[in-house]
């Protein structure tokens, strides 16, 4: 049986069929703007190149920059009533406070504070006020609202209130989506607030989006169930993603780290995916992206789900290269999938990075005479800038000196150099739809955030254990074969400001997908 994995990317939508651990094909198609059609011609390409049986595919694995895309271009957000239980306290901070104003006013700016919310060790602040929220759900019925988001403080410990509001909103509104802030974010009010409340912005495009990619498995004659890649590097059912649309953030970047560490076989690296218009830039640890450890900005609104510590910069194939007073500047802005058009190699007229790689040497891709008559100077001054961002770039994410390889994919990596600094560069087989590789090959992962109280005879090894265990189911009901599950973090981190022994557990579990549907 194969495994197709897709990436669906702002410039370019990629696609590769795998059997077991071998690549058979990987192709290239543009990224179309209603998504469907740039991933059908993909499809078709990448089977035709790989010239096998399209009934003989068990699973397809899509990863899509959509959702991000969606928070950083301002488009097709709902509006959302936002939801605290926690009066009396955090009355001074409203929902939504550090949000851009534009933002803020796509999703409506409807804040509703009511009391209720829990103690650091599962106490009650105050009871939750049942009559408020069905006044709240009237309030939504005549406004036209769409979705909700409910935040409780400390929900993490205790998740009856949130569990409770949404049994009322939805007697009082049947068919309303209500997301709860326990199922996305980690611990901290705000940023889980607003992890929440993006995701219910966001949940009418997933249900589109899903029904897209539906639709196109659908048109190629494709049979078998159909996952979405999170940004963890591993799988959700297509159906969880109608819901958890905020998982998917980051997912490309994740993607591509996940390839590279299946094409070389090395766990541990620097991987520099550089791709028309930017290049991103992550570690490597045991085979998966290294997360984020701070709150993590997405177009302006401050989250806390997880996320991998990637960071991008605006260099990539089709970069613009120009001579400045100050010298040359490459990027950030770029002629993008137009690249194979509008650079001078390809007999176009914008002088880009990919001309510079071709003009040096470094890359043989469209007709070098195109660039043979370059002024000298200005290719070696824009080849060392290019190399200096890059270098910057691997630098930044390093966290030891031990020198670590450096993975360099994506279409873009033929403008990385052989080494940076001490370190080698290698350029894999399939570089170039690494994403792609990366999304075929994703595992199902399970994981559990929350705070433990160590009392009452409750010692640090049985909040582990228990920690473990529910990781473990959450992984086998996403569709995880259980005998494959492996432990790939576990934090225990003492809350030492709070009395009752408290301990913050955070475990992740991954495993390979089963042969049911699911």
């Amino acid at each position: 049986m194969y495994r197709v994995g897709i990436d669906v990317g702002g410039t370019n939508t990629d696609a590769v069929v795998l059997q077991a651990k071998t690549v058979l094909a990987g192709v290239k198609a543009s990224t179309t703007e209603d998504v469907t059609s740039g991933v059908i011609e993909a499809l078709e390409k990448v089977i035709e190149a790989s010239g096998i049986d399209r009934q003989q595919i068990a699973a397809v694995m899509i990863g899509t920059t959509h959702f991000t895309n969606a928070v950083i271009e301002r488009r097709h957000m709902e509006e959302v009533a936002a939801i605290r239980l926690g009066l009396p306290s955090g009355a001074g901070l409203p929902p939504m406070v550090d949000w851009p104003d534009d933002v803020r006013e796509i999703v409506g700016n409807h804040g509703y504070q009511v009391r209720g919310g829990y103690e650091f060790d599962g106490r009650e602040l105050s009871p939750l006020d049942e009559d408020e929220i069905v006044r709240i759900a009237g309030d939504i019925r005549a406004k036209g609202l769409k979705a909700a988001a409910v935040t409780c403080v400390f929900s993490g410990v205790n998740d009856a209130m949130e569990v409770r509001t949404k049994e009322i909103l939805q007697q009082q509104c049947p068919g309303l989506p209500v997301v709860m802030s326990k199922d996305i974010g980690r611990h901290g009010l705000l940023a889980r607030e607003s992890a929440a409340i993006i995701n219910a912005s966001l949940l009418s495009l997933a249900d589109r989006t899903v029904a897209a990619f539906g639709k196109a498995l659908a048109a190629a004659g494709i049979a078998c169930p159909f996952y979405i890649t999170q940004n963890d590097g591993t799988l959700m059912a297509a159906d969880i993603v109608r819901s958890f649309p905020v998982l998917t953030f980051a997912s490309g970047p994740t993607n591509s780290m996940r390839g590279a560490a299946f094409l070389t076989g090395i766990k541990d690296a620097v991987v520099v995916d550089v791709g028309g218009t930017t290049t991103d830039v992550g570690s490597l640890s045991h085979g998966f992206p290294r997360q984020a450890s701070t709150t993590v900005d997405i177009g302006g609104v401050r989250t806390n789900f997880r996320m991998p510590d990637v960071f991008s910069i605006g260099l990539g194939g089709g970069s613009l290269v120009i001579q400045g007073d100050k010298g040359i500047v490459v990027g950030p802005k770029s002629v993008g999938y137009r690249v194979r058009q509008d650079a001078l190699c390809f007999g176009g007229s914008t002088l880009t990075a990919t001309d510079i790689a071709v003009a040096t040497g470094k890359a043989d891709v469209g007709d070098k005479g195109l660039v043979g008559d370059l002024d000298r100077s200005l290719v070696e001054a824009a080849a060392a800038k290019i190399n200096a961002m890059l270098e910057a770039c691997v630098e930044r994410s390093r966290i030891s000196a031990t020198p670590l390889p450096v993975i360099a994919v994506g279409g873009g990596s033929i403008l990385m150099p052989d080494r940076i600094g001490e370190l080698d560069v290698i350029r894999p087989d399939n570089f170039a739809v690494a994403n792609a590789v990366g999304a075929a090959i994703a595992q199902i992962s399970g994981e559990t955030d929350r705070v433990f109280s160590l009392i009452d005879g409750r010692t640090r090894e049985s909040a582990l254990a228990e920690a473990e265990a529910e990781a473990r189911e959450k992984a086998i009901a996403a569709g995880a074969m259980a005998d494959t599950l492996e432990v790939i973090e576990r934090e225990d981190t003492p809350l030492a400001y709070l009395p009752g022994n408290a301990t913050r557990i955070h475990v992740k579990v991954v495993g390979e997908m089963g042969g049911h549907d699911a």
